[in-house]
C-alpha cells in the first residue's frame, strides 16, 4: 500500500513543479512584452524595458511590494529551472549575434587600424579605472572582503561590454553591417572575450589557486580552439550548409537539428577552456554568419522565439537578485554618481581617442564610444558571479546595476542624436 502511495507521489510532484515553471514564465513573458513595448513608445530600445521588468520583478518592487505573492511564484532565491533556461537562452542568443555581422567591414584599413586598440583601450583603461574606486570604497562597503579580489571584481564590471545587447541595438538601429557597427560588435567581442579571462584570474586568485602556468595553459588552449574552428569547423559548418539547403526559404529539421547541437558542443568546450559557455554560441554564429539565406532562416524559424522565451528568462534570474531600494544612505547615493560617472568616462574618452587616431570623424568616434560603453546584459552576468561568490557586497553590487542599465539607456537617445550627424536614417519603428 504504501508503496503505491510512494508510486503515485511523483507524478504530482511532477506536475507541481511543472505548474510553478510554467506560472513562472507566464509572469515572466508578459511582464517583459508589455515593458518591451511600453520603452519603444519612449523611444528607447525594447531590450531596456525587459531588462527593466526583470528588475521590477525583483525585491526592487514587487518583491518589496508582495513580499509573500513574490516568494510564493519565485521562492526565497532564483529557482534551478530559471537559471538553466537563462543560460541556454544566452548561448541561442550569442549565436545569432555572431551570424547577424558583416565581418569583410573590417577589411577597411581604418577598421583595421582601429580594432585592436579599440578593444584594449575599452578593455585597460576601465578596469584601472575599476580597480582604483575597489579599493577606495572598500573601507566604506568592502570591510569583510579580501580588498584586492574586491577592487578586480569592480574592474572587470567595468571593462566589460554587453555584446547580446549591443547586438540587438545595432540591429534595431539598422547598423548590423555598417562598418561602425561591425568595428562595435568585434572589438566588444574581443572586449569580452578578454573580461572573461579577468574574471577567470580574479577566480582562481579568490579562491587562492592561481598559477601563472594555468592561465598559460588556458590561453593556449584558447588560440588552439580559434585555429580548430578556422581551418576545420568553418569548413565543416560551410559543408553541412550545402548538404542541407535553405529552400524557400525555410531550414529544414535536420539543420536545425545539427545547428544546435554544435552550437551547444561549442558552448561546452568554451566552457572547459574558462570563457563560459556562452561564446560557444557566439563562436558558432561566427561559423555560418556568410551564408545569409541561413541567417535570415535562422531568425525567423528559430529567432524570434530566443528573444521572446529565453532573454526575458535571464533578466528575471538577475532581477531577482536586485534590490534597488538598498541604497538609503546619502552615502550610498554619492558613491552610485562617482561610479556611474567613472564607469561612463573611462570607456567613451578612451574609445573615442582611438578611433580619432585611427581616422574616425568626431561624430563616428563618438558613437563607438557609446556602443562600446553599453553593459547591461554582460555586465550581470559578471555582478552575479561576483555576489553569489560573496566578493561583491550587497550594495555595491546594487550599484553597479543601476550603472549597468544607465549606461546601455545611454545608447538610444545618442544614436538618434548622432545618426543623422553621420547621414544616416533613423528606423521609424525600433525593434531592439
Amino acid at each position: 500500500m504504501s508503496n503505491n502511495a510512494i508510486a503515485l507521489t511523483a507524478p504530482q510532484q511532477t506536475e507541481t513543479l511543472l505548474l510553478s515553471v510554467l506560472l513562472q514564465l507566464v509572469v515572466m513573458i508578459g511582464a517583459a512584452r508589455l515593458m518591451n513595448a511600453a520603452f519603444r513608445r519612449l523611444g528607447q530600445p525594447g531590450v531596456i524595458g525587459e531588462i527593466v521588468a526583470g528588475l521590477l520583478l525583483g525585491p526592487s518592487l514587487f518583491g518589496h511590494v508582495c513580499p509573500h505573492l513574490s516568494a510564493a511564484l519565485f521562492g526565497t532565491s532564483p529557482p534551478p529551472a530559471i537559471t538553466i533556461l537563462s543560460q541556454i537562452g544566452l548561448i541561442l542568443l550569442m549565436f545569432q549575434i555572431g551570424m547577424s555581422f558583416e565581418f569583410a567591414h573590417l577589411r577597411e584599413p581604418r577598421a583595421r587600424r582601429a580594432l585592436l586598440p579599440l578593444a584594449a583601450a575599452s578593455v585597460l583603461v576601465p578596469l584601472l579605472c575599476g580597480i582604483v574606486l575597489g579599493h577606495l570604497s572598500a573601507p566604506v562597503y568592502a570591510g569583510h572582503v579580501a580588498v584586492p579580489v574586491y577592487a578586480l571584481f569592480c574592474g572587470v564590471a567595468m571593462a566589460i561590454t554587453a555584446v547580446p545587447i549591443l547586438g540587438r541595438i545595432l540591429n534595431g538601429y539598422g547598423l548590423a553591417r555598417h562598418e561602425l557597427g561591425v568595428l562595435a560588435i568585434s572589438a566588444a567581442a574581443l572586449n569580452d572575450v578578454a573580461g572573461w579571462v579577468l574574471l577567470a584570474v580574479v577566480a582562481a586568485i579568490a579562491t587562492a589557486s592561481f598559477a601563472p602556468a594555468h592561465l598559460a595553459a588556458q590561453l593556449a588552449g584558447l588560440a588552439l580552439f580559434g585555429l580548430f574552428c578556422f581551418f576545420i569547423l568553418r569548413p565543416a559548418a560551410r559543408f553541412v550548409l550545402r548538404m542541407f539547403p535553405v529552400r524557400h526559404g525555410e531550414m529544414p529539421p535536420s539543420l536545425i537539428s545539427i545547428m544546435l547541437i554544435a552550437v551547444f558542443a561549442l558552448g561546452m568546450c568554451t566552457y572547459k577552456l574558462g570563457v563560459f559557455s556562452i561564446f560557444g554560441g557566439f563562436v558558432g554564429g561566427l561559423l555560418v554568419h556568410h551564408d545569409t539565406r541561413f541567417a535570415a532562416a535562422w531568425r525567423r524559424q528559430v529567432g524570434d522565439f530566443v528573444l521572446v522565451f529565453f532573454l526575458p528568462v535571464f533578466f528575471t534570474y538577475s532581477g531577482l537578485h536586485t534590490n534597488l531600494l538598498g541604497l538609503t544612505t546619502g552615502e550610498d547615493w554619492l558613491w552610485l554618481g562617482i561610479f556611474l560617472a567613472v564607469s561612463i568616462l573611462a570607456k567613451i574618452i578612451p574609445v573615442v581617442l582611438v578611433s580619432r587616431f585611427a581616422g574616425y570623424g568626431g561624430h563616428a568616434a563618438l558613437l563607438l564610444g557609446v556602443l562600446m560603453n553599453t553593459r547591461a546584459l554582460m555586465e550581470l552576468i559578471v555582478l552575479n558571479i561576483g555576489l553569489e561568490t560573496g566578493f561583491l557586497p550587497q550594495k555595491i553590487f546594487t550599484m553597479l546595476v543601476i550603472m549597468a542599465v544607465v549606461t546601455t539607456i545611454m545608447a538610444g537617445p545618442a544614436l538618434k542624436a548622432l545618426l543623422p550627424r553621420l547621414g544616416l536614417p533613423i528606423p521609424a519603428n525600433i525593434e531592439a
